[in-house]
């Protein structure tokens, strides 16, 4: 309990939120002797299986995560969108989420929010009292505000991510000895504005565990050659959640939850060329490399993950396929790629959801016609480059899956059963008794 909080007596209740992104419920609750501490919370709190965002990718989940909200509201759908009405694409950054945040709504009930490493949040926002922004930040210099936040950081030996191209290499060990300094200096950060207590929300997110996972995930879950040094970094983990739980005031309620689930990867799915050999999408240069590269008879064209646009008449720019046959070309292509096998002959795809299953808001108009979600094993990629193999293998060993995401909410009253990532901010502004109204989220409160 910091100095901060024995003074101020109000009597608010408050969350802290630990991120832990890409960490799959069936990795800590299988594993509870060397877990303690999220068995602990799962013990006198509440913990269990929530089901992910469509599509499961870190980009579009923790815009919904810190929402509510479905991306045909935050207008966030993943690493890489496109402007209406060209063949323009964008990276979207904090600014291009549209809803409120959960900290905006903290902020604008004249209660205080330090909000650390969250994706999708570059630059950071001035309207709370410090944030630093996550993945995708330029560099710390640009995602630390107020100044003192970066000076207090870089004493640390602060780094935004790890090194991912040091998981590209075959010994894994320098890749493995980053991934532990990067997860020391977050701890040390959390802790540090943890124990400063000047807060009511605080929200930060460990991402390593999602970069440890892409290039180590198959040793853990295959027993591989680093089996061992993945669990020993989990341990980590579990070990600073502890401490961070210990630091917390009594008037605080800890929530811990990751964006998506993990599964080992057999085969990436280059889905451009899938649709090039299947006469779906065609190229105007013999080397194309962006969308803008596509020709004028193509009729469907994919982002990752496994996000698939029809290049719809009076939509796209050179539109190929009527308005009026729209459904039924969906249909088709929807048809072929639950039909779609990987060369050991397993369905790559499980289920492909419509658009209007997934997305609605103001910002739906974006949305791709179809998403499809693969089967366990199979990373659904795109990119433009011509005459690549369909499938294939690179140095990832591990991919996000729409299950087996994890929640642990240190409440007694929390029930977790059924639930999914909207209703996780909604839940944090119940606990702290911020008034909302039930019909702004597409999820619900679990306490």
């Amino acid at each position: 309990m910091g100095l901060f909080d024995r003074l101020r007596g109000d009597g608010s209740p408050r969350v802290a939120f630990i991120g832990v992104d890409g960490v799959p419920y069936s990795l800590l609750s299988e594993h509870e002797e060397l877990f303690p501490n999220f068995a602990a919370i799962a013990d006198e709190g509440s913990a269990g299986e929530i089901s992910s965002i469509v599509p499961p990718e870190s980009s579009a989940c923790w815009p919904s995560l810190t929402t509510g909200m479905n991306p045909g509201e935050t207008g966030v759908y993943g690493f890489q969108d496109r402007e209406n009405g060209t063949y323009d694409t964008y990276v979207p950054m904090g600014r291009d989420v549209q809803a409120d945040r959960l900290w905006d709504r903290v902020q604008e009930a004249g209660r205080r929010a330090t909000v650390m490493n969250v994706p999708v949040t570059f630059p950071p926002q001035r309207n709370v009292q410090r944030m630093v922004s996550g993945f995708l930040s330029s560099g710390l210099e640009k995602a630390a505000y107020p100044d003192d936040v970066r000076e207090t950081l870089e004493s640390l030996e602060y780094r935004i991510d790890v090194n991912p191209k040091l998981g590209h290499e075959t010994d894994k060990a320098e890749f493995i000895e980053d991934a532990h300094a990067t997860l020391d200096a977050r701890f040390e950060a959390f802790k540090h504005y943890v124990e400063e207590d000047d807060w009511d929300l605080f929200f930060g997110v460990f991402m390593t565990t999602d970069r440890v996972n892409h290039f180590l995930f198959e040793e853990y879950e295959r027993d591989g050659e680093y089996r061992a040094e993945f669990i020993d970094f989990y341990r980590k983990v579990d070990e600073y959640i502890g401490r961070l739980r210990a630091a917390l005031a009594d008037d605080v309620t800890l929530v811990v939850a990751s964006d998506h689930g993990f599964t080992s990867l057999d085969y990436e799915v280059h889905c451009n060329e899938w649709l090039r050999e299947e006469g779906w999408l065609s190229f105007s240069t013999d080397e194309p490399a962006e969308l803008g590269d596509i020709a004028d008879e193509t009729k469907a064209y994919s982002f990752i993950p496994g996000r698939f646009y029809l290049n719809l008449e009076g939509r796209e720019p050179r539109g190929s396929v009527p308005e009026d046959e729209y459904t039924e070309v969906r249909d088709e292509l929807k048809a072929q790629l639950l039909e779609l096998e990987s060369p050991d002959g397993r369905p790559v795809v499980d289920r492909v959801v419509e658009k209007e299953d997934a997305f609605r808001g103001d910002h739906d108009d974006i949305a791709p016609d179809l998403v499809a979600i693969p089967t366990n094993g199979f990373d659904l990629k795109s990119g433009f480059k011509a005459d690549s193999a369909i499938f294939d293998t690179g140095p990832r060993n591990g991919m996000h899956s729409f299950d087996d995401t994890a929640l642990y909410v240190d409440h007694p009253d929390a029930s977790i059963e059924g639930a999914d990532l909207f209703d996780i901010a909604p839940t944090i502004l119940d606990v702290m008794d911020v008034e909302y109204s039930r019909g702004e989220f597409d999820g619900a409160s679990l306490v």
